[in-house]
This record gives structure tokens, C-alpha cells and sequence, in this order.
């Protein structure tokens, strides 16, 4: 373990010292000489001279000490290498707790903060492959490292493992808890219409109604093409047709997301994306990128006989589908083909902060000044 000081600029404020050391001179206890007349007579002595000599040294011990500790508190010393060093077992959740070592291991489980493995397991799912890389940079670089993982690994990416150290890989019997896959939430509907339009607003009507859980009614902000656009939390539904208006282009560019009618002109040039397909993989909805926002545009006008899809029974689920794309699904891997490799960076470890400790020997040594000084006012010798 190596001290240091982070700021040790700050130790000129040592100078302080002399501040109690001028007190204490100036403050000594005053002598008032009282002359009696048996004494009058007497010749006078010579009066010894005066030397430097200082009261109540061991309150001004006290004093010192504490603004010389402040001066240290404020160069923000650390102590380097004082990380716990033990061997570090990680149980990725799934794997029986009974396969930790014995000994003198930290286990732990391979979830966000890396709880003990005493507490019950975590939850997931969980990115693994992220938090073993974590676990391996705040490790320092010469401590063991252990990885307990089921068979199937749930929450890898792309790129294999490579950490700054040769890890044990156990693979344990064992199943990850299975994610759970929720629909994401919709954002609040809004829909902008003109006359020629008006006939598809009940089949948008319906898919929104089926969105929402049983006897809850659809919440849809509804009006006409002039009338004023939502915010972008909203999804717009834009049903009418010719160029894209300059104030629907600006609420898209700032990063909304609007679904407009077949018969709006949008750029030839622009890159589009089918994100839904009929039964025969003609393309029904189109996805461009416009600033930070998404334009989408139906690619037939909304009636069932240019467009049968709108009376399938997963109309309300592909329509949500395109307006709120789902996350993708965790990666599952073998864990016996994901086994770490090294060569990884290895990370300077961050020093512990000795500072609180000082706050403490400080705080502690100002309750004995003022205790002392309480003593000394009240005549009581220490």
C-alpha cells in the first residue's frame, strides 16, 4: 500500500499554524503585581528577563494538530493498493450457490453490484458479458478470478471476451432465469385527418382500443390537418396527402415519429425500409430516417380493399409493432464456446480515499479542544 496526496498544493495551508502559536503568546495568563507596604521598603531587585514561554501547551498541541490534519484533509491523501485482494468467485444467476469455493473467496453474483452471494439470486436478465468485463477492470491485475456459468449464457454480445487476466471457466449445471419479454409501452396516439382520410380513422381506432387493457377506453388526440401538432412523446398519424408540411418536417426532424397517409410525397432519394409485409412480401408500412426522428408511410391507402390487412386479428399487433420497435432479445451462447480469452486491458485500480477517516480524527479531536478549553476557563488543571 503507497500514501499519497492528490492535491499537495494544498498542504500550504500549514501556514495556518501560526495563527494558534500568536494567540497563545499574545493571551498569556496576565501577572498583576500587588505591592504590600511590608515590601515597600525594601530595595529592589533586579527583575529577572522575560523569556518566550507558552500557557496551556497541551491545548495548543490540540490546536496544532488539528489545523495541520485540516491542511492534510484538503491535499485529499489516498492510499494506494488497499483494495481487497482476495481470490473473487462470480456466479453468473442460475447456478446452484453451493458451487461457490470454500475459503477465503469473495463470491459474489454476476449482477449490477456484484452482490454476495449470501443474498438470494438476482433476477435477470442481465447483461453477462458486460459485467464480467467490469468485474475484471475494478479486480486488480494479479488476483485470481473465478466464473461459475450455466451451460447457456443469456445477455453475450457480439464481440468475444478478452479479459487482462486468465480466468477459471466452470461451466455448472444450470439454466439462466428466462427473459422476460414484455411489449414496450406505447406512446400516447395522435392522429391528424382531413376529409379525404376521415374513413380510415376507425380501424386506427380500433387497433388503439386493443391495445389497451379490458374496459379502459383508448386515450387518442384526434384533429383535423390545422390543427395543432402534439409533442414528441406522441405518435402522429398523419392522413393526408401532397408534401410533407414544413411544420410536421420540423416536429419530425427534432426526433418524432409520424406515420402519414399512401399518398404523401416524400423524397424519391430518401432510403426507405420496409418494417411490415403482407402475407405475399409486398411491403405495407416504409421506414425513412428524417433528423432525429422517424417518418413511416403506409404504402396503400387505408381501406380493406387496397389494404386487407386492416381486418386480420393481428392488425393491433403489427401496428404496434411498427410504431414502438420492440428491443431485441439477449444473445444466448454456449458457455463452452464463450469462454474469455486474454490480452484484455488491465485498468489502474482507483485509490481509497482517506479523507473521511481524517474528518473523523478531526471531529474527534475538536470534541477533546473543547473540552479542554472548558476545563481550563472553570480553573480545573488537566
Amino acid at each position: 500500500m503507497t500514501p499519497a496526496l492528490l492535491l499537495p498544493g494544498a498542504l500550504a495551508a500549514l501556514l495556518a499554524l501560526i495563527v494558534p502559536l500568536v494567540i497563545h503568546i499574545a493571551r498569556r495568563s496576565e501577572q498583576v503585581p500587588t505591592d504590600f507596604a511590608a515590601l515597600r521598603w525594601l530595595r529592589q531587585k533586579p527583575r529577572p528577563r522575560s523569556r518566550l514561554r507558552f500557557d496551556e501547551w497541551p491545548l495548543l498541541l490540540l490546536r496544532l494538530l488539528v489545523l495541520a490534519l485540516v491542511a492534510l484533509w484538503l491535499a485529499q491523501p489516498v492510499l494506494f493498493g488497499a483494495g481487497d485482494r482476495r481470490p473473487v468467485a462470480a456466479l453468473v444467476p442460475g447456478v446452484d450457490p453451493a458451487r461457490a469455493p470454500i475459503g477465503d473467496v469473495r463470491s459474489v453474483w454476476l449482477a449490477p453490484g456484484f452482490p454476495s452471494i449470501d443474498q438470494p439470486s438476482p433476477s435477470g436478465p442481465f447483461p453477462v458479458a458486460s459485467l464480467i468485463r467490469q468485474l475484471d477492470a475494478e479486480m486488480p491485475a494479479d488476483v485470481p478470478l473465478t466464473i461459475i456459468t450455466p451451460q447457456v449464457i443469456e445477455g453475450a454480445d457480439a464481440d468475444r471476451l478478452r479479459l487482462s487476466r486468465k480466468p477459471e471457466w466452470r461451466i455448472s449445471p444450470g439454466a439462466m432465469p428466462a427473459p422476460r419479454t414484455q411489449p414496450a409501452p406505447i406512446a400516447p396516439l395522435a392522429i391528424r385527418y382531413d376529409a379525404q382520410h376521415r374513413g380510415g380513422i376507425r380501424y386506427l381506432r380500433a387497433a388503439a382500443l386493443a391495445w389497451q387493457p379490458a374496459g379502459r377506453d383508448a386515450a387518442i388526440d384526434t384533429g383535423a390537418i390545422d390543427a395543432p401538432l402534439p409533442d414528441q412523446r406522441h405518435v402522429l398519424i398523419w392522413l393526408g396527402g401532397g408534401t410533407v408540411p414544413d411544420g410536421l418536417s420540423r416536429w419530425i426532424k427534432q426526433g418524432g415519429t409520424a406515420l402519414v397517409a399512401s399518398d404523401m410525397l416524400v423524397p424519391a432519394d430518401t432510403p426507405r425500409a420496409p418494417l411490415w409485409r403482407d402475407a405475399l412480401g409486398a411491403p405495407l408500412v416504409e421506414a425513412m430516417p428524417l433528423g432525429q426522428g422517424r417518418l413511416l408511410r403506409f404504402t396503400r391507402p387505408l381501406t380493406p380493399a387496397m389494404m386487407p390487412a386492416l381486418l386480420d386479428a393481428d392488425f393491433p399487433t403489427r401496428l404496434r409493432a411498427v410504431l414502438t420497435p420492440a428491443p431485441p432479445p439477449p444473445a444466448r451462447v454456449a458457455a463452452a464456446d464463450y469462454a474469455p480469452l486474454t490480452g484484455g486491458r488491465a485498468y489502474d485500480q482507483p485509490p481509497q480515499d482517506m479523507r473521511p477517516w481524517l474528518a473523523i480524527l478531526i471531529a474527534a479531536l475538536l470534541i477533546a479542544e473543547r473540552w479542554l478549553a472548558t476545563r481550563r476557563s472553570r480553573g480545573i488543571s488537566p
